[in-house]
């Protein structure tokens, strides 16, 4: 017969080879941690603010075993950042602006992501009559009837596509009618609501936070509010003190088809459609740019 002293040393020896065994489960399932785990993050407002990050960022996070410190500024902003070398990655919506950062050399591998596009909002009364207009013509009825325009004022993406269009429509605004916010995105369409007037958002901004306010979308469609946005590593190169790994590691993550289905799909179960149209694969000539 088996003592019972025995019976208890077997218990406890299965015992320990079930929880080694489950350890050894656990560790296989986390990635190696990586020599410099923190990667710094500048992107525009609108990641952050429609909540695309907040799904994004821990999937990068398990899958890789980095730490992203996210800095949510406007993409002019941002880029700032990236050309000091305060950042190690950039997800801008600034065509333009982005360029120029990569043909000064101060950010490498800059690749499309993604899309979505601008609307013009205001409160349902709709004072300038701008509902169903084009972009231009919609800036123009807004100047003539003096209405409040709120602008981010930041020099963010948002801001540079709406300083574009008031070149186009030949319009330089000026108080008391055109306000300047100096905010981010899900503030300026608070203080548009506050102010009862019209402000410029991309969708997913407005989208994810039309609870909190009362501004229908007005204009929409329109091919110049088309809204892209690119990933770019700040270069090593000019920059040593940046983490190269890690901004490469979260600039093919963003890019990979995991990350890809995630914007694919965010927005559709809340808002019933999605907040952006991923794009790796595309470049800029897809889009005309």
């Amino acid at each position: 017969m088996w003592k019972k002293g025995s019976l208890l040393l077997i218990a406890a020896t299965l015992l320990m080879m079930v929880f080694t065994g489950c350890a050894k489960k656990q560790g296989a399932d986390q990635p190696p941690a990586p020599a410099n785990p923190d990667v710094i993050l500048a992107t525009t407002t609108s990641t952050q603010d429609s909540g695309l990050l907040d799904v994004l960022i821990p999937a990068f996070e398990k899958k890789t075993g980095y730490k992203v410190k996210t800095v949510a500024v406007g993409s002019g902003q941002a880029l700032a950042m990236g050309e000091k070398g305060e950042a190690d990655v950039l997800l801008a919506h600034a065509p333009d602006a982005e360029k120029k950062v990569v043909a000064a050399g101060a950010a490498i591998n800059r690749r499309l992501v993604m899309h979505n596009d601008f609307v013009v909002v205001g409160t349902p009364d709709d004072s300038a009559k701008i509902k169903g207009k084009g972009a231009k013509d919609a800036l123009v009825a807004i100047a003539n009837s003096k209405s409040i325009f709120v602008s981010r004022g930041d020099n963010s993406g948002t801001h540079q596509l709406e300083k574009k269009l008031w070149t186009k429509a030949a319009i330089k605004p000026a108080a008391p009618w055109y306000q300047e916010a100096g905010a981010g995105m899900g503030q300026t369409l608070g203080i548009a609501n506050e102010k009862k007037g019209y402000t410029i958002t991309d969708r997913a901004t407005y989208l994810a936070q039309k609870k909190n306010f009362s501004l229908d979308i007005l204009v929409e469609g329109d091919p110049i509010l088309l809204n892209i946005y690119h990933v770019m590593e700040v270069n090593p190169d000019k920059f040593p003190k940046v983490n190269k790994e890690g901004a490469k590691a979260f600039a093919d993550f963003i890019m990979s088809p995991e990350a890809q289905e995630i914007i694919t799909n965010f927005g559709k179960d809340k808002y019933g459609q999605p907040l952006f149209f991923a794009d790796a694969g595309k470049s800029d000539q897809d889009f005309g740019l």
